[in-house]
């Protein structure tokens, strides 16, 4: 090798070199737990696996019986999971940005005592959180609600919340929203604060009258990355969910399937009839519905300049 060229990958090595070093244990990590693990999903949602056998081919028809023959799929399985995204997604992040932006209008000792409470929720063990509303919700007349609600003379006899159909979807939902305050809360707190205060003062001398108009063309132009991960990290969030509901109503599939999420279908099928295949094919469906959405959160969220 030419000297002229060996100094040249010596110096690239010196100014980019630990850089590289620092990316390549993440890009590794990345394509073990990542990477790998999709390309094995998407190839076994191709074959019919049961987890002693080598897997077999069987084409697309894993994709054919979940979206034609699995009624339990089409019928309960894939509309509450698109409900429950579509409420508990949005709402959310709408409630994320609302406290992020309250929380910035208040003294920094305030606002990071508040934030750390909203942020705890979301740091407790799905195990701890199921605890704490389970006794809320609780089906005997010791339950808080139950027992709120008997003492206020407005039922007579205790209600079974997490197993009745009627009720466990909307409970879920409170549930979700009430730990939802994770890393996109803080990622949309942080934005909030570093934008220029000037700016706001440049914008009220152009026209703007009050504070929704300040959140409008000031507040969400000026932190659209981190938007867009609130966003992101909403819908992944979301459409992972599904533990919540077995443990609240402690079975799987839920009651009826009132609770059942596409994540409890793929556990159903892949840990309890082993048919790692079908199981696949359905994880392979739930993949490309984050994915749908996640391009619609970049759509609405990415500079187009």
């Amino acid at each position: 090798m030419p000297r002229g060229k060996r100094l040249k990958i010596k110096s690239w090595a010196k100014k980019e070199g630990s850089a590289y070093g620092f990316l390549t244990m993440y890009a590794l990590a990345f394509i073990i737990f990542i990477v790998l693990p999709v390309l094995a999903a998407f190839f076994l949602s191709f074959t019919s696996f049961d987890t002693l056998q080598f897997p077999t081919f069987n084409g697309i028809k894993n994709y054919i019986i979940l979206l034609t023959q699995d009624e339990v799929f089409m019928q309960y399985i894939l509309p509450n999971t698109i409900k429950f995204a579509v409420i508990v997604g949005p709402g959310g992040y709408l409630l994320s940005f609302g406290l992020a932006w309250v929380l910035a209008q208040l003294p920094k000792l305030s606002r990071t005592i508040f934030a750390l409470i909203l942020y705890s929720p979301s740091m407790t063990s799905g195990v701890a959180m199921s605890v704490v509303w389970m006794i809320t919700f609780s089906g005997d007349q010791n339950g808080y609600l139950n027992n709120f609600l008997m003492n206020a003379n407005l039922i007579a006899e205790p209600i079974q919340w997490l197993q009745s159909p009627q009720y466990l979807m909307t409970i879920m939902m409170i549930v979700t929203l009430w730990s939802s305050m994770g890393v996109g809360f803080l990622a949309m707190l942080a934005g909030i604060l570093d934008i220029n205060p000037e700016i706001y003062e440049a914008g009220y001398l152009d026209g703007v009258k009050n504070r929704l108009q300040e959140i409008i063309y000031i507040t969400i132009p000026s932190m659209k990355p981190q938007m867009l991960f609130g966003a992101v990290m909403a819908i992944v969030g979301t459409f992972q969910a599904g533990a919540i509901g077995v443990m609240l109503s402690g079975s799987n599939p839920t009651p009826q399937y009132a609770g059942s999420l596409i994540v409890n279908h793929i556990e159903d099928y892949g840990f309890l009839r082993y048919e790692m295949g079908y199981a696949a094919a359905a994880s392979v469906v739930l993949l490309l519905l984050v994915y749908v959405f996640s391009k619609i959160a970049i759509r609405l969220f990415t500079e187009k300049d």
